[in-house]
């Protein structure tokens, strides 16, 4: 028996929803990662694109638990001598982008490499419960009610 290895032109992508209100960080990004992925299909092949269109609404909205939301830090360097900066999630949260805190955790647990950036191109991420994909007809996804743990 032959190994079957999926080609891109035989790859079926849906596009998913996803309502991230009140679901923990890491457990949400662990799911829109396996989705992304394709990991979830019987045909999934390594070195193939196979995973679905997501959209995620409500980001602004997401769960830390315990005190992450002070104490985790991004920390990044403006290229000048003295220039590392830090914010913590609770700050970027609260400010102008609180869907770059969904968008790093889903990055994170893609690979790395020109396969785990053209899969990450394949997330949208909103603030709000907007988004201009209704043509798409997105399938719902309630991660919240996969494991009581997902909703705090």
């Amino acid at each position: 028996m032959k190994t079957y290895s999926a080609k891109p032109a035989e790859v079926e992508k849906k596009w998913i929803i996803i309502d991230a209100e009140g679901v923990v960080l890491g457990r949400l990004a662990s799911i829109i990662a396996l989705r992304l992925r394709g990991k979830h299909k019987p045909e999934f092949t390594p070195h193939v694109d196979c995973g679905d269109n997501i959209i995620v609404i409500n980001a602004e909205k997401v769960h830390l638990t315990g005190r992450k939301r002070e104490k985790s830090i991004f920390f990044w360097h403006t290229g000048y001598p003295g220039g590392i900066k830090q914010r913590t999630k609770g700050q970027i949260l609260d400010g102008k982008h609180p869907e770059r805190v969904v968008q790093k955790a889903v990055e994170r647990m893609l690979p790395k490499g020109p396969l785990g950036r053209t899969v990450f191109k394949n997330m949208r991420v909103y603030a709000g419960t907007e988004h201009p994909h209704e043509a798409q007809k997105p399938e719902v996804l309630d991660v919240a009610s996969m494991n009581p743990k997902n909703k705090r």
